[in-house]
C-alpha cells in the first residue's frame, strides 16, 4: 500500500513489507540521512540514538522516502546492536531495490564516550 500522501500508524516493528517503490526517473544515484533514529540496547533496554546514512545506486527501482521514514521509525521499540541493525537494514533495503550498488552507515550517539560506527556495503554481483 502507497503511504505518500495518506495518514498511516507508525508500525509496531521493523519489516521490509513497509518499504514503498517506484520506477527509478533516470538518476545515477539516491542518499538519505537522518539523526532521527533510536532503537534499543539488547542488553540494557535503553535506548540508542544513531545517525543513519543511506546510498544507493537504483537499477529499476528507488524507495520513496516516507515508506523509508516509517521504516526506520519503527526501529524504536527493537532490540539490537548497531552491527546488527546496519546488516538488517541493507538486506531489507537489498531485498526490496535490487540496488547497483548501496551502503548502509549507522553512527551512535557516543554513550560512556564511545562512539560505534558500523557499515555495509553491497555491489550488485557480489555475496552479502
Amino acid at each position: 500500500m502507497m503511504k505518500l500522501g495518506k495518514k498511516v500508524p507508525l508500525p509496531k516493528e521493523p519489516d521490509k513489507k513497509i518499504l514503498d517503490t517506484f520506477p527509478n526517473p533516470g538518476v545515477d544515484g539516491v542518499t538519505f540521512f537522518t539523526k532521527e533514529f533510536t532503537s534499543l540496547c539488547p542488553i540494557t533496554g535503553q535506548p540508542d540514538w544513531c545517525d543513519v546514512y543511506i546510498s544507493y545506486n537504483p537499477s529499476k527501482l528507488c524507495v520513496e522516502s516516507k515508506s523509508l521514514k516509517l521504516y526506520l521509525q519503527s526501529y524504536r521499540n527493537e532490540k539490537g546492536f548497531v552491527e546488527s541493525l546496519t546488516r538488517r537494514i541493507i538486506d531489507d533495503l537489498r531485498y526490496v531495490l535490487n540496488p547497483l550498488f548501496i551502503f548502509v552507515s549507522l553512527t551512535s550517539t557516543p554513550r560512556g564516550g564511545i562512539l560505534i560506527k558500523a557499515e555495509k556495503s553491497y555491489r550488485g554481483g557480489t555475496k552479502l
